[in-house]
């Protein structure tokens, strides 16, 4: 049975270049940066939980939430394969139970604020936000996009973004929990113009600030999917 099954769905995503040795210090052992021609990526990326549960079970008033969360990319050679992931810097979520399980089981850096998101559809668009408070502040990232969705092509910057299946999160300078995300193909929507209102120094840290003058390579609206996390493993880095 996977730990966690679930929907994610509208996932707005932000992409920034980033200088690599800014994350050398977050990567965790035994992973090396995955780069998509060459330019390192950070994606602030907003998105909706539904119908989530843990170990088959529904927990009450913990099914649907909001997700915020700063992510880059990483891979890992396992024999002959390559394993392409994820590590986390900061995932906010609105309920604090969410943020115990998983930085008590994965590891993970959760932190909880109060959260909202507005999806609208009006003429043929699209309107997707997610609202996080912090320190009294509200903070954004909104997308407007058509609203026919189409499918992620292969070997698109798209593709590169979204066909990260593996999470890794950091136990210590020599360890490393690793898990799977399992769900299909996503399909995308043509985004066509966005607004990001977010103080990234205040939410991940002043190595972070610098996003704060800095405009996204991309954005993109996915529309997600069913999805599993499995259960994790602990793998030993050189």
């Amino acid at each position: 049975m996977s730990f966690l099954t679930a929907e994610w769905r509208k996932l707005a995503i932000a992409n920034y270049a980033i200088d690599k040795d800014i994350l050398l210090p977050y990567l965790p052992a035994g992973t090396e940066l995955d780069l998509w021609k060459g330019v390192c990526y950070v994606s602030l990326i907003g998105f909706l939980f539904k119908n989530t549960k843990l170990l088959g079970i529904r927990v009450p008033f913990h099914s649907n939430f909001e997700e915020v969360n700063l992510r880059f990319y990483v891979k890992r050679k396992e024999g002959a394969e390559w394993k392409r992931g994820v590590v986390f810097i900061k995932e906010i979520v609105p309920k604090y139970a969410l943020s115990f399980i998983a930085n008590t089981f994965y590891n993970e850096n959760y932190v909880s604020m109060p959260m909202r998101h507005v999806w609208n559809e009006d003429s043929g668009n699209l309107t997707v936000s997610y609202l996080w408070r912090l320190k009294k502040h509200w903070q954004s990232i909104r997308v407007v996009a058509d609203a026919i969705a189409s499918p992620i092509e292969e070997h698109s910057e798209a593709e590169f973004i979204t066909e990260h299946y593996w999470g890794y999160a950091r136990c210590n300078a020599t360890k490393t929990n690793e898990y799977e995300v399992r769900h299909p193909r996503w399909q995308q929507y043509k985004v066509n113009s966005f607004q990001i209102i977010t103080d990234f120094g205040l939410n991940y840290g002043t190595d972070f600030e610098f996003l704060n003058q800095q405009q996204p390579v991309s954005v993109m609206l996915a529309e997600g999917s069913e999805i599993s996390v499995e259960h994790k493993k602990v793998i030993a880095g050189k």
